[in-house]
């Protein structure tokens, strides 16, 4: 009786659906993302938030999610501890915020210093 148990608890299930739904889920996303890139709505170019227009912003956090859902999908996370999930989880986000954070910075300078003349540092 115990090894019937075993056996039956052993089984391997399909997860054909669950692939199906994750690339649904990642197919739309994507495909929202290029439509955006293709039409480029006037007012989500001409809104800027933080030095970067709104539609770069839709375009980050779609990504972001992605490489969330992806992560969650298959790396199996929706099955991990709740720490370990976290600890994947928030060092992503606070490496990718670093990172933004670092682009815009150091793009806005270039910009500027583009825009306005090189430096001559030639006293």
């Amino acid at each position: 009786m115990a090894q019937e148990n075993i056996a039956t608890h052993n089984e391997h299930k399909s997860n054909s659906k669950r692939i199906w739904q994750v690339f649904g889920i990642l197919s739309v996303v994507t495909i929202v993302e290029v439509i955006l890139g293709i039409v480029r709505p006037t007012f989500l170019v001409e809104t800027s938030i933080v030095s970067m227009h709104l539609l770069n912003w839709i375009f980050i956090l779609l990504t972001l999610y992605k490489a969330y859902y992806i992560a969650w999908a298959f790396m199996h996370l929706e099955h991990e501890k709740k720490s370990l999930r976290r600890a994947v989880v928030w060092t992503g986000i606070f490496l990718g915020i670093y990172i933004i954070f670092i682009l815009l910075t150091e793009g806005n300078y270039v910009y500027e210093v583009y825009k306005n003349g090189f430096i001559d540092w030639n006293f």
